[in-house]
């Protein structure tokens, strides 16, 4: 029998951490954040244990190592940032170190008048072990505890603090236990851990009522800009199939005129890799692409894989939709809804492997016009295998890549979509509405398992979607979901128009919107800046400015004497940038109550000293206690916006 790990190896290292089912799918992190690692790491005996993190990028040969130290129970944490966007590898190495068994020994039995004139022969001998034997400090100091003249003198050596920095940093290394797995870390650009997206359909981009372009939406950059939105989003500008086109409100039939919905795509005018023709024309799309990243803003494309009755695939390729025992083809349905203007695809048909191709050059046709971010629609009606290998293709050829996923859907369907390749992901931030909700959601994707691959992107409503707690509202629900969204994600994003005017007329008994701009041409005022405009354009530009709010994975929640009442802190590792919002979540009512700041998370010793200074009012304030009074008028505004700057009674 070969023993394949050495019986002197003595160090046992499990459950090391992050890891993604058990290093099927990589950790992801973007460039400049850390990846704090644990482990459960142990030995027989009382010896002392030390660990630490090995790290690379995973094209370089040699290691770089971070210091692990124990938490109790034998848990260890340690930590290392990735700086480059590359994927990278780590595992845990851990050992036994004599010497520091032997310091902590040696001290106690000093503490205990022991004579211990053995243990400094012994500590001798170690020290002459040790990386550091070669210098002439080790050394003398290794001969002075052979010398029995020097006895007294060694143990006030043995108990002061220069010795003990000596014992730190010179750890015995034999027999080492490393894990035996390379755990990868998929490291990609900021921006997909922090953006800001706006929705608008083209078509209602005109002023004059008329059927919107890709011309007029240009002419909304400036505005777009001004208030702090780095991702444009559009719906599919695709030909809108004229079979079964529907009509507004959902109807069944059209009448003429009616624009029908963006996502039945394709008719005799082309299909996925055509263009509207009443928006106007690709140079005209590019355009708009390139004038918009000279202003910082990245032109999102609604990639929908579906098709419209009279889509060319559908009398090209006959194979790729499910065929009726009638002779019909099989319309989209999610029962009780109906879409009887849309085909989907059929992933189980046996030309699956052309499909999958014509699919990927899809993309790969709009990435070759500028194309940097895609919104995926319903992705969790197409295969999981599809959606693994088309991602990992395009990232073979093409860098920064955001595929958003748009699933509302079963929390494992939603996580397996994150894993196998999307970068950011729709969540239930939507329908978390009360205080309680909204912690227990945030602590669940902070702290739990998915912060290693899922990254939520908080979105107060959609086309689909205007919530209960948002209908027959007037402009203060609208602001509270707005800074919810916007501080305790780092991605977030609106459709537009309604949220910014405050749109709250559903069909009444449904979370839709009544004559939804899915179905028919909006006129709104562009020129018109409201309330919530202002708030807006604060509230994303102190997320520009502040480091703090640029990261989902920093939320501190404080406690609070009243449920009316949220309050959470957002700071950087340094505390360089220190953020603190306060939401009322009364719309109607003052309320207030006594905020408790974590002295641990802020550093703060008995002395307080913190000055606040809010964003949006402006207003400046001294707390230096630890509970503090706060209290917010809806009338007014709902909410707090605090920068925090700590004074010197911080450690």
């Amino acid at each position: 029998m070969v023993i394949a790990v050495p019986g002197t190896s003595r160090v046992v290292i499990e459950n090391v951490q992050p890891c993604v089912d058990c290093g099927r799918y990589p950790v992801k992190r973007t460039v400049g954040e850390r990846v704090n690692v644990t482990a459960d790491i142990f030995a027989d005996g009382h010896d002392h244990v030390r660990a630490e993190v090995l790290y690379k990028k995973a094209t370089d040969k040699t290691w770089s190592t971070a210091a692990m130290h124990q938490q109790g129970n034998d848990a260890w944490f340690g930590f290392f940032t990735v700086t480059e966007k590359a994927p990278y590898v780590f595992t845990v190495r851990a050992w036994v170190d004599h010497l520091e068994t032997w310091y902590e020994g040696i001290k106690k039995k000093i503490a205990a008048q022991v004579n211990v004139r053995v243990e400094l022969l012994e500590g001798s001998m170690l020290l002459l072990e040790s990386p550091e034997s070669k210098k002439k400090e080790v050394q003398k100091i290794a001969g002075w505890f052979k010398d029995e003249a020097k006895y007294a003198e060694n143990l006030d050596l043995v108990i002061g603090d220069e010795f003990a920095e000596l014992v730190k940093r010179n750890p015995i290394r034999k027999f080492e236990t490393v894990y035996p797995d390379e755990i990868t870390v998929a490291v990609e650009h900021v921006k997909a851990r922090f953006s800001t997206w706006y929705e608008l359909f083209p078509r209602s981009a005109s002023l004059t009522g008329k059927h919107g372009t890709f011309a007029d939406v240009l002419k909304l950059l400036p505005r777009i800009e001004a208030m702090g939105f780095d991702v444009l989003y559009l719906p599919p500008i695709h030909p809108i199939g004229k079979v079964n086109r529907k009509g507004k409100n959902n109807n069944v039939r059209s009448v003429k005129g009616e624009p029908g919905s963006p996502w039945a795509i394709g008719s005799d005018e082309g299909g996925h890799k055509a263009i509207h023709p009443e928006l106007g024309t690709l140079d005209e799309y590019k355009e708009l692409i390139t004038k918009a990243k000279k202003r910082g803003i990245d032109v999102a494309m609604d990639l929908a894989f579906q098709c419209a009755p009279d889509h060319p695939y559908v009398k090209e390729h006959p194979q790729w939709f499910k065929q009726r025992p009638d002779g019909s083809i099989q319309y989209a349905e999610n029962p009780p809804k109906k879409y009887q203007d849309i085909y989907p695809f059929n992933f189980e048909c046996d030309d699956w492997q052309n499909l999958w191709n014509e699919l990927l050059s899809v993309v790969l046709y709009w990435i070759d016009q500028g194309v940097t971010i895609f919104r995926v629609d319903n992705p969790h009606t197409k295969p999981f295998r599809f959606w693994q290998w088309l991602i990992g293709e395009v990232n073979k050829q093409h860098a920064d890549i955001i595929f958003l996923s748009e699933a509302f859907t079963r929390p494992r369907v939603m996580a397996a979509l994150a894993k196998l390749g999307f970068t950011q992901s729709y969540t239930y931030f939507t329908w978390r509405v009360s205080r309680n909700e909204l912690v227990e959601y945030m602590n669940e994707l902070v702290h739990g398992p998915s912060r290693n691959y899922f990254r939520p992107n908080f979105w107060p409503n959609t086309p689909d979607i205007l919530p209960y707690h948002l209908q027959h509202q007037g402009d203060t629900a609208f602001i509270i979901r707005l800074v919810l969204a916007a501080t305790l994600s780092s991605n977030y994003g609106i459709y537009g128009p309604p949220f910014e005017f405050c749109e709250s007329n559903p069909i009444p008994g449904k979370e839709e919107y009544l004559d939804s701009e899915k179905f028919e041409i909006k006129q709104y005022d562009w020129k018109k800046t409201t309330r919530m405009t202002d708030i807006i354009t604060i509230v994303n530009k102190a997320r520009r400015e502040h480091p703090a709010l640029q990261t989902t994975w920093n939320i501190h929640f404080c406690a609070s004497g009243n449920d009316n009442l949220l309050a959470y802190l957002k700071v950087t590792d340094d505390l360089a940038d220190c953020m603190l919002v306060v939401v009322n979540f009364d719309q109607h009512g003052r309320q207030s109550g006594y905020i408790q700041l974590p002295k641990e998370v802020l550093r703060l010793s008995n002395g307080i000293n913190i000055k606040l200074h809010d964003l949006v009012t402006n207003e400046h304030y001294t707390w230096t206690q630890e509970w503090n009074y706060v209290e917010l008028d809806p009338h007014k505004l709902p909410f707090h916006l605090l920068h925090l700057t700590l004074h010197e009674s911080y450690a």
